[in-house]
């Protein structure tokens, strides 16, 4: 891929973050999505989209990224420290009762 080709998908990334609603070819390039995954999903309503005349489908930006982060895996370290906090805070409130 030349320089020239680099700086246009460059050029088109930015324009999408610009945007506050995609058509499915937008939405392919914003997400990485496949049409046809894109399609599935629709099709089973997983995703957030709109259809106005019943055939093109839009797609919100706002809705989209919260869809895409829907599901947030936290990093070990959080999930170490929160077991260390509620054995702290479970063992201090049986030290009190007794």
């Amino acid at each position: 891929m030349n320089n020239f080709q680099k700086l246009i998908e460059h050029i088109e990334a930015l324009s999408l973050n610009t945007k506050s609603s995609f058509n499915i070819d937008e939405f392919c390039r914003y997400t990485g999505f496949t049409k046809s995954y894109t399609y599935k999903l629709t099709s089973k309503n997983i995703i957030p989209h709109s259809c106005p005349n019943g055939k093109l489908i839009y797609f919100s930006k706002d809705l989209v990224d919260k869809w895409l982060l829907r599901n947030p895996i936290k990093p070990t370290d959080d999930i170490e420290q929160e077991v260390i906090d509620y054995v702290a805070n479970t063992s201090s409130r049986k030290e009190l009762r007794w």
